[in-house]
């Protein structure tokens, strides 16, 4: 998450936080620095890689690779991808208007600038197309799935409502428009599977999930009532099971993703069970927004950060064998909380760990280990209904790699120039260093989930 977009009240060092694509570590940009965590162990935070950059605002990790994507406060439309192990640089590209967010998967890389995004090919960085006028978009608020059979791009289709715009990156089309909320959008998350999306309004206090392609809405759940909030960041566990939900509160949720099961054979009997039946009966004749509230899911559990008002993003992960809820906060620390999927009980912190690589204040408490990883269970006119469609050429007099794997681009071949905005790829000595088919440096595409 770019923190120098969104600081606000609370002025900080670090100015980029996130987790990479299957939460296995943990990207920090700063004002003198950047670094990549591990997240393989709790007990502590072992540094992968750190670089004296300065104003290092977006580095983004292909999974576990050595591919990394860099832009600073200092260069904003300029973004770089870099070769972390080799301490190389492999590209870079400059656009007409400050990159607000960069995202990537095993096929696309995604750059966000406030009114366009450009989506590249992650194998040659060739701008394959490029969304123009789309609605301001001061934070960059985008998501792109990680799955390679669901290659789909989520950024907003208005900057009135919220609107969600699913865009195939692969086959260049937009797909659908999801009417998700009232408010404009706060959040967009995919599962790892990218069949499900998690929407929030700038309202903060419903959270929606629905599947794609078809934008069907499969559940919804509310936050809090009392009191609105800025959601930051939303979050699937691995398996779709549980969504987390951070916000400005100091209040993290984890909703869990199940259906209700018909249970027509056990019905509560005595005056609980003709209260409610009562309440459902009356549900009917009630306004939509106070029929809503008998249907919205209410928090599986909750973890307890120590201040609210802090910029912060979330991961649900499994980490030696337990699910963890980890939280990475503007305040410099990594809350690291167990969450038992069997019980609905308030998160246990059992680690905090500074981003600044120092020592100290790491240690929380001890809490009895146990092995439960997560398991699987069986209107108006818009942006939205504009977008245009790919264009057949990117530019003229211009260099641009053949469609092949980053291993077989050769120095000498020529690269095409960006059109409008996007310009770059001259100085391609890294490319061809960058091993796709070593698994250390870039995992082997899964072209089918079982």
């Amino acid at each position: 998450m770019n923190l120098a977009i969104r600081s606000g009240d609370h002025p900080s060092d670090l100015l980029f936080v996130n987790f990479n694509q299957d939460c296995t570590s943990l990207a920090v940009g700063s004002k003198s620095w950047y670094r990549l965590y591990s997240l393989n162990t709790v007990d502590k935070l072992e540094s992968i890689y750190e670089s004296e950059s300065e104003d290092v605002c977006i580095v983004e990790r292909l999974f576990s690779s050595s591919l990394v994507a860099i832009v600073s406060i200092s260069s904003p439309r300029k973004l770089k991808v870099c070769h972390f192990k080799k301490g190389t640089e492999i590209c870079n590209y400059s656009y007409s208007n400050s990159i607000l967010a960069v995202k990537l998967n095993r096929q696309r890389l995604i750059v966000c600038l406030e009114e366009s995004l450009y989506i590249h090919n992650i194998r040659d960085m060739k701008v394959l197309h490029t969304i123009r006028d789309t609605p301001p978009n001061p934070t960059g608020l985008c998501a792109l799935s990680i799955n390679n059979d669901n290659c789909f791009l989520a950024y907003p289709g208005s900057n009135q409502i919220g609107e969600v715009q699913i865009f195939d990156t692969i086959n260049l089309r937009a797909v659908t428009m999801i009417p998700a909320h009232d408010n404009p959008l706060a959040a967009i998350a995919f599962n790892a599977q990218g069949n499900r999306v998690a929407t929030a309004s700038e309202k903060g206090t419903v959270i929606r999930v629905f599947s794609v392609p078809d934008g069907q809405k499969l559940f919804e759940f509310r936050r809090g009532v009392k009191r609105c909030a800025t959601i930051y960041s939303l979050a699937f566990s691995v398996d779709s099971m549980f969504l987390a939900a951070s916000s400005s509160t100091e209040t993290v949720h984890v909703f869990k993703l199940e259906t209700p099961k018909d249970n027509k054979t056990e019905e509560a009997q005595g005056w609980m069970g003709y209260f409610g039946q009562a309440l459902k009966t009356s549900a009917n004749y009630l306004p939509t927004q106070v029929t809503e509230l008998f249907h919205q899911g209410r928090a599986f559990a909750t973890a307890r950060l120590p201040s609210s008002g802090l910029i912060n993003v979330c991961a649900l992960s499994v980490i030696q064998k337990i699910p963890r809820l980890l939280v990475a906060s503007q305040d410099g620390y990594l809350y690291i909380f167990n969450l038992d999927p069997t019980d609905s009980n308030e998160c246990v912190l059992v680690r905090q760990h500074r981003l600044d690589g120092l020592t100290g204040d790491s240690h929380v408490t001890e809490v009895t280990p146990y092995d439960k990883p997560l398991t699987h269970q069986q209107s108006t006119t818009s942006y939205a209904s504009t977008v245009k469609k790919p264009e057949a050429t990117v530019g003229a007099g211009t260099n641009m790699a053949p469609p092949d794997s980053i291993a077989k681009i050769l120095d000498s071949e020529p690269y095409q120039e960006m059109d409008q905005g996007a310009t770059g790829g001259e100085d391609l000595k890294g490319l061809g260093q960058l091993r796709l088919d070593d698994d250390n440096e870039f995992p082997p595409m899964t072209h089918k989930n079982d």
